[in-house]
Formats: C-alpha cells, structure tokens, sequence
C-alpha cells in the first residue's frame, strides 16, 4: 500500500513522473486506460486556458473577482479522476479544473463567479455541492454526505479540498476528528500550494508536514507530489477504494504551487519573489503530463496546437454567453437557502420585489 510506503514522518513524498516528465519507479505506475488519461490532459489544458482567460475577462472589467488555479491543475484532475460517477465532490473555492472534470459546464462555473446564482445549480446527475468560501466548512459538509452514505448504505465516497493555510482553521481538526471516528467515507485533500493569501506555509504550522497531521486523528496520511497527476490519481485512488470498503478516512497532502495571485485582488509581488515562482514554474503540472504522454505514444505537438485551439475558442464563445445571460431573476436570490422558502424570506422577498416594482414605475 502506497500509503504505508510513503509515510510523512519519515519525510517520504510520493513521486512517479519527476521535474523532467520522466517515470520515478515503473511499478508506481497507476493503471488508466488512454481514454482516461487524454480526458485527464485535455481537462487540464482547458482547466489552464479558461483560468487564463478568466483573469483577463476581470482585469477588463467583465467579471468579478476571481480565485486563480494556475499550476494547480494535476492536484484537482488527479483526484477527480479518481472517483466513480456516483461519488461526490465537495469544493472549497480553488478546484476550477476538478469540477470540469466532475462534470460542472465551463458555461456554469463562468456564471459563478461573474454572480450569477444559476453558478451554483448543477444538474441532477453531478454530484457536486456549490463552491465554499468560507474557510473549513467543507469539511463538515463533507462527513454529512459521508454518514449519510454509510446510514443508507449507498457506499459512496466523498472527496473534499483545503488549502494549506485552512489547516490552521479549527473546522479542518474538527473534521478530521468526527471523520475519524465516526469511520466517514471522506477523502480529505489538502492543496498545499506554499501561501494562504501572503502568509507561507512555514507560519502557518511548526509540523514537517501537513500529511501527519492526520496520525493525532487516527487515520492515514500520505504526503503526494501535487504537480505530478499520477502521483496524485495513483494515492487518492487508493485512498478512495480504502474509504469504500469501510477502511474510513484518508488526508493526503499535495504539494503543488500557486503560480498566479491568491485571486484577482491580490498583489503576490508584494511577498515573494520572482525567482521563486520561476524556479515552480519549471515543476509545473502541465508540462511533465505532456512529456508522459508524448512518450506513450498518447500525443503529439500537432494534437496541441489543434486542442489550444479549439479550447480557446471554446472559452471565448463560452463566456460571450455568460455576459449576454442578463440579469438574475430575484426570486433566485431567495429561493436556494432551503427547500422551501420559509415565511421569513418569502416576506423579504415580496417586499423588496415591491420596492424594486416602485423605483422602476
């Protein structure tokens, strides 16, 4: 088992595919089949491009504030990709390229953060609940589905983020610790990408790693390299078939890099330098990928320039629709709290839907 191979106290970190696209150990290798492995590259490539795009469309003014995901891509396609349709997905706020690959439409995330509540509705048959800003609470959103599978017997597993500086948030023990107990069927992701907004990862805690944090819980813990999308697939997967068959919880801790700003409204030249993201740049997730699949025989550069190119394009027809989508009809504003709006919203609503009635006569 990978995890008991690779155990953070003794400062081992899960590698398949180094720095240089190169294969680490040939028996780590994950069994995907090609289909699987293009749908993961192409997610990744469209996961980069509609990121890309997505902070030019703000800093013209067109979008609201957005959170980047540049150079996180593998940590959230490689996890992804290692659920089963029925499993469930419960983000934090940077897994744009997670929840394309879980089914969510481009057309949809864009609504998201252009404020548009429709962002927040998916369709029946993907099992994703809404992107979560405040800081932690996934993790308990997360073990509701998870006993809620283990009660009805659904076996289900469920697979919830936080970032490195979430760690210090007293929802992250408080949900590990329930998870633990209470044997949920929750794989628990940290993406540690080195900065929560412009605090480094080496304030935010005094332990090696943030993988062993998971021992005082109880449970497992492995420490993955997060720019190398086997390495990341191969431990969640495990992690999943473990949470499965009733094995319980699972923290892994991916280690990646946040290449672009905490979000749109951050200024990272302020606490860090420029060599540094430089030097990150070169472990970047998308070009070992490539350099894998190029070496399998699985694509070529010709393939590249046609898939940049239908993406782009993609995305920009894609967004021209979100801008041309009009106003949110206020009754969304209202209606989504709860199953049935009670008394109290249903007065707020008819009366600012009168007020609104009045300024506009």
């Amino acid at each position: 088992m990978l995890i008991k191979k690779f155990d953070p106290l003794k400062k081992k970190m899960l590698q398949i595919i180094d720095v240089y696209g190169n294969i680490v150990d040939e028996s780590l290798v994950p069994k995907i089949d090609d289909e699987t492995l293009l749908k993961m590259y192409k997610t990744m490539l469209l996961g980069r491009i509609a990121d890309t795009k997505a902070v030019q469309f703000q800093r013209q003014g067109r979008m609201l504030t957005f959170v980047v995901n540049k150079g996180q891509e593998a940590s959230q396609v490689g996890t992804a990709a290692a659920l089963e349709k029925k499993d469930w997905l419960v983000p934090a706020f940077r897994e744009f390229s997670a929840l394309l690959y879980r089914g969510a439409p481009l057309e949809q995330l864009y609504l998201y953060w252009y404020g548009n509540e429709l962002g927040s509705k998916y369709a029946e048959d993907v099992k994703i609940l809404p992107i979560n800003v405040p800081i932690g609470s996934q993790f308990n959103h997360a073990n509701g589905i998870g006993m809620a599978s283990n009660i009805l017997n659904k076996n289900e597993v469920v697979l919830t983020y936080i970032g490195d500086g979430g760690t210090s948030h007293g929802e992250f023990h408080e949900g590990l610790n329930f998870a633990a107990v209470f044997n949920t069927p929750v794989v628990f992701i940290i993406q540690n990408n080195h900065y929560a907004i412009s605090v480094p990862r080496n304030k935010q805690t005094k332990s090696e790693t943030l993988a062993q944090k998971a021992i005082a819980y109880g449970m497992p813990g492995i420490q993955v390299d997060g720019n190398d999308i086997l390495a990341v697939y191969a431990a969640t997967k495990e992690a999943v078939d473990r949470a499965r068959n009733g094995e319980g919880p699972t923290l892994i801790e991916l280690v990646t890099y946040r290449l672009g700003p905490h979000t749109t409204s951050d200024d990272p030249t302020i606490y860090r330098e420029n060599k540094e993201v430089e030097e990150w740049e070169k472990k970047e997730p998308l070009i070992r990928f490539k350099k894998y699949l190029v070496d399998i025989g699985l694509w070529s550069e010709e393939q590249e320039g046609k898939e940049i190119e239908e993406i782009t394009n993609y995305v920009n027809e894609t967004f021209k629709k979100v801008e041309n989508s009009g106003l949110v009809p206020l009754e969304d504003i209202f209606k989504y709290q709860y199953a049935e709006m009670p008394p109290h919203l249903v007065e707020q609503y008819e009366e600012y839907k009168q007020y609104l009635e009045e300024v506009n006569e």
